[in-house]
């Protein structure tokens, strides 16, 4: 998942065709058992009356009846929907929300001509059924965090429709379900909707089951209808529900947004249903196991367009300006990526080799700039990718790229329809510049993955949710290189965009196994975070390093043949890479690996030591990497000393000129001796060879200073991935204790010399931290003064870019402008006077001559150093720019620029206004609250803000994934004083509810940084006075 939303074409449907699909899927013309209860009329009842007995008579005379059956039943459904409709338009004027309540009116009423009444509604569960599972001294089934196993929905048929204009929706839902074993009760999901009437019908034609009574169980989220009499086992029945709510104006369930065409405002409403939010659009068996099919129709005002998973079937106009859009049925697939959306976009399309018909929908001003193009070349050609490597294809007839102004997420996968927010799909290659089409680019990869990995086969449950987004996440590299193979995202940017970034996080006690048991509703967002996606795409790489790529690639292959359409545990991908190993000679239980590798969190960090007797052989060890050291006396989990994995060491030796080939070794034991070949006082020894690994490598101080001598002799006989990796392992090891806080310091003194773009991100990741934690000490200049120093040389030597509004970005030199940038970043944020010279001159001619000739590369760095240096003025003409400009791109950096400014008033009026949604999107407000907490000068700022805001903040984005755990993390990890962690201390008592583990992981960060300033700051001080003296 990666969403980000946009305005989407509603369409309309018929209940005629829902009618006729739902028949069809049955296998007659006519109508399937619970219609046919429905509507009253029976061919079978009329034919009784008929006593020609010329054969050619008689047919004619069943023909002419069949036509007026058909006729019947579409007068009826008319007038069915007629009633949702109506219902529907007077629950507008209803200010409550939808709910079990009866807080909005209903919106249908069932036609009760024929089969039994639908039961009485109540607020709770009745006197009766609490003491019969009192007698039985059990829980009641709604009751239970999952929904209880008796029953499983075999095809949904639903109906909708959507009134745009005061934001209200009613649905007619079908489902088709199996009993598994008797029970008079059932149990599915359904959150925030009203239900009007439920009817339960055997599948067959032997009449209604009579529902005795039907509430919602608010605390589960789940909707109980009892029953009169047991389903029996091994039948089918038909469950038919008809319900109302509102068209949200958030960020889940199916909700709306807007935007402004031509000085109007429109509306557009679409759905984000992953991980639980399908419930609050149509009640169903909201858990990832229960596939079914889906019939989709949708009725809608002409004036829209209606978009589904499925390509539309029909489509059926009415005079009074609706019309309803039959979609084609699904194949089996889980709830949590069905889609839908109404919306007044317009598309571009292309095909795929094997006839995919690929479309993108925007908003009509975005298309007809072409700024969905590059997305949509890009998708066709990654299809075709996907097909060739999984050797499965594409499942579904079409897939629709959907770009929408407001979104919870970079994207999501939506089987058939993945939704994106604007700024992570449209791109206008005259001002979006590298970084900008990479994020664009790698979005798109990882939803098309998806398509296969959580799609086609799904996670069993929400605790293996890295299956899905930690492949989508591994391949967003692997599909950049298919796309731009002198890239080397796999191979180079994995690994300071993920690995080291994912260390991180994981190092911390409070971190989690990528494995984790879930429950309640809120651990299951508490599963999609970066220990999902980017230690899961860590550990697929390591394992894929290790069993060799051809035959990683055959086990994927095999896994997605065997269980697609279906559900997929980690065990069942363990297995069958198993045996793509056993296919090729090798015989590795892969589930005995891995599992220590998924089950327990954190990471190792191994540590080779020289014999200081025998030049050949080393000391191998192993441990828990923590940053907080002192955690492993006070936590017994922690300290127990149990964790051990087993590790795939790849290791090398090295001299001035050479480097040995790598040689793996299985570390299994907390220490263990090896002998290692051509080893001796003069060579090196280096570990976890291009980083492949998902663990830290420590040596003796020795082999340290072997290695910076290397670096600053020849650094080019140490590969560009080793030299990043001794880069980040050096800074975070000081950090935590293990090593001396000079040496990483030294290691970044060979930069001066180093040409290739990865090591210097590394680098300028890795001192981002240390930079926050030193940004308000009164020494701060010591440290500014020795970056700049290493900084410098590479700065001089490359130069600025020139104005390249008319080349394109694909063709730029990818390395050499990265490098470039990120050195002009450097320069730039540590205060090099000309590097902020030619920042305000930039800035100044664009002011004067109203023309941006700022290069595309690096404008976001320009506009931030003109706005911080600047004066007033500078800020209002970012600030107006931002309100003017339409692309999504620029509509981003410049905002971001906007709390770069030194001025505090400034501050604290970007953060106000950035909680008005008609300024600042939702999604874009927690990046201007975390980007001024990033700033010094507004650091307290915003900890304020966000503290005498949270229950603002926090009824905003409490229920979207990652969003509060973002803000909280932004806002909260450079505090590094005692007052500062003490108020933070205070504040979550005072706020208990929602974001425990964000908040938990916020106070272990701050108290790390509190413990850093007191153990290690006048260290590092230190030998930074003695080295600019010398």
């Amino acid at each position: 998942m990666a969403l980000d939303q946009k305005r989407e074409k509603s369409a309309s449907v018929t209940p005629m065709m829902i009618e006729e699909d739902a028949a069809l899927r049955n296998g007659s013309r006519g109508l399937s058992g619970q219609w046919a209860d429905a509507v009253g009329v029976r061919p079978r009842t009329t034919e009784r009356h008929i006593t020609v007995h010329k054969r050619l008579v008689l047919g004619f005379a069943i023909s002419i009846l069949a036509l007026l059956v058909v006729t019947m039943i579409a007068v009826l459904l008319s007038v069915r929907f007629e009633e949702c409709s109506t219902a529907a338009a007077a629950a507008a004027d209803s200010p409550g929300r939808a709910s079990g309540n009866g807080s909005l009116p209903g919106a249908a009423r069932l036609n009760h001509d024929a089969g039994e009444p639908p039961g009485r509604q109540e607020e709770a569960p009745g006197e009766e059924e609490e003491e019969e599972w009192q007698r039985r001294r059990q829980p009641p089934p709604w009751t239970q965090l999952r929904l209880p196993r008796h029953l499983r929905p075999l095809h949904y048929n639903l109906m909708l429709s959507a009134f745009m204009e005061n934001f209200t929706f009613c649905g007619e839902v079908n489902v088709q379900i199996e009993c598994l074993n008797a029970s008079r009760y059932i149990v599915l999901h359904a959150h925030r909707v009203h239900i009007q009437a439920v009817q339960v019908a055997e599948d067959k034609l032997s009449g209604a089951v009579r529902v005795s009574s039907f509430f919602l169980y608010p605390q589960n989220q789940v909707f109980v209808v009892v029953l009169n009499r047991s389903l029996e086992a091994r039948r089918s029945y038909n469950l038919k529900i008809i319900y109302s709510a509102l068209i949200e104006n958030e960020l889940l369930g199916f909700f709306r947004s807007s935007y402004v065409l031509h000085g109007e405002r429109r509306f557009l409403g679409v759905t984000q249903f992953s991980p639980t939010h399908a419930r609050k659009a149509f009640p169903c068996f909201d858990e990832p196991i229960y596939k079914a099919t889906f019939k989709i129709s949708i009725k809608h005002q002409a004036t829209y367009l209606s978009l589904s998973n499925m390509p539309v079937e029909t489509s059926v106009f009415e005079e009074d300006g609706w019309v309803t859009d039959h979609f084609s049925q699904t194949p089996l697939m889980s709830t949590y990526y069905l889609a839908w959306a109404v919306c007044n976009f317009t598309y571009r399309e292309t095909t795929t080799k094997n006839g995919v018909v690929v479309r993108l929908y925007a908003r009509p001003d975005a298309i007809r700039r072409g700024s969905g193009d590059y997305a949509l070349n890009i998708t066709r050609r990654l299809i075709e990718f996907y097909e060739d490597y999984f050797k499965v294809p594409y499942s579904l007839p079409k897939l629709d790229l959907l770009a929408v102004p407001k979104h919870p997420y970079a994207a999501m996968e939506n089987w058939g329809l993945s939704v994106f927010v604007e700024q992570r799909i449209l791109l206008d290659p005259s001002i979006s510049s590298i970084s900008y089409l990479l994020d664009v680019t790698m979005v798109i990869v990882h939803e098309l993955c998806h398509q296969w990995f959580g799609d086609l086969v799904t996670p069993v449950w929400w605790e293996d949710v890295w299956l899905k987004e930690g492949f989508a996440h591994y391949f967003e590299f692997v599909g950049t290189d298919y796309l731009y193979p002198g890239w080397n995202m796999e191979k180079q940017r994995f690994l300071t965009d993920v690995l080291h970034e994912v260390m991180l996080l994981d190092g911390l006690a409070s971190s989690h196994p990528v494995s984790q048991e879930v429950q309640r509703a809120t651990d299951i967002d508490r599963v999609f975070d970066w220990i999902a996606y980017k230690k899961g795409a860590a550990l697929i790489r390591m394992l894929a390093s290790f069993m060799g790529h051809s035959v990683f690639q055959m086990g994927l292959q095999d896994y997605l043949t065997i269980h697609k359409y279906g559900n997929a545990a980690r065990n069942d991908l363990w297995n069958t890479l198993s045996e793509a190993l056993k296919k090729v000679g090798k015989f590795v239980n892969i589930q005995e690996v891995m599992d220590q590798w998924t089950l327990q969190m954190g990471y190792p960090i191994i540590t080779v030591m020289r014999n200081e007797t025998a030049d050949n052989i080393v000391l191998i060890s192993q441990e828990h990497f923590i940053y907080d050291i002192d955690a492993k006396t006070t936590d017994p989990d922690l300290g127990n000393n149990s964790y051990l994995w087993q590790i795939p060491l790849t290791i090398a030796v090295g001299n001035t000129s050479h480097i040995s080939s790598e040689a793996i070794i299985w570390v299994s034991n907390k220490s263990e001796h090896h002998r290692i070949a051509a080893l001796d006082e003069t060579s090196w020894l280096l570990g976890n060879i291009n980083q492949t690994g998902y663990f830290r490598v420590n040596y003796d101080v020795r082999n340290w200073r072997l290695l910076i001598d290397q670096l600053m002799r020849n650094h080019e006989v140490i590969s560009v991935s080793n030299r990043a990796g001794l880069i980040d392992d050096a800074f975070n090891l000081a950090r935590a204790g293990y090593l001396p806080q000079n040496i990483p310091l030294e290691i970044i003194r060979y930069l001066s010399e180093e040409k290739d773009f990865l090591p210097w991100h590394a680098a300028s990741r890795a001192l981002y931290p240390l930079d926050k934690l030193l940004d308000r000490t009164e020494n701060y200049n010591i440290f500014n003064e020795y970056i700049l120093k290493q900084v410098a040389t590479m700065y001089l030597k490359l130069g600025w870019p020139t104005n390249n509004l008319n080349r394109s970005l694909v063709q730029a030199a990818y390395q050499h402008e990265e490098l470039r940038r990120e050195v002009i970043m450097l320069a730039c944020s540590f205060g090099n006077k000309h590097c902020h010279q030619q920042a305000a001159t930039l800035i100044s001619d664009w002011i004067s001559s109203n023309r941006n000739r700022i290069p595309l590369n690096v404008r976001d760095v320009v506009y931030c150093t003109g706005v911080s240096l600047m004066d007033e003025d500078v800020w209002e003409f970012i600030w107006m720019k931002f309100h003017s400009i339409t692309a999504a791109s620029e509509k981003k950096i410049l905002l971001e620029a906007l709390t770069c400014s030194d001025d505090r008033n400034l501050l604290n009026r970007l953060l106000n206004l950035s909680l008005n949604s008609e300024i600042v999107l939702d999604q874009d407000a927690i990046d201007v609250i975390i980007h001024v907490a990033r700033n010094p000068h507004g650091r307290d700022l915003a900890w304020k803000f966000f503290r005498e805001k949270w229950k603002i903040l926090n009824a905003r984005y409490g229920e979207a994934l990652f969003m509060n755990s973002k803000l909280i993390s932004g806002v909260t990890e450079f505090l590094n004083t005692e007052e500062e962690l003490n108020e933070l201390k205070n504040f979550i008592k005072s706020y208990k509810e929602g974001a425990a583990s964000s908040f938990s992981r916020a106070v272990e960060t701050v108290e790390a940084n509190v413990r850093w300033q007191m153990l290690y700051k006048e260290e590092l001080f230190q030998w930074l006075r003695k080295s600019l003296t010398h």
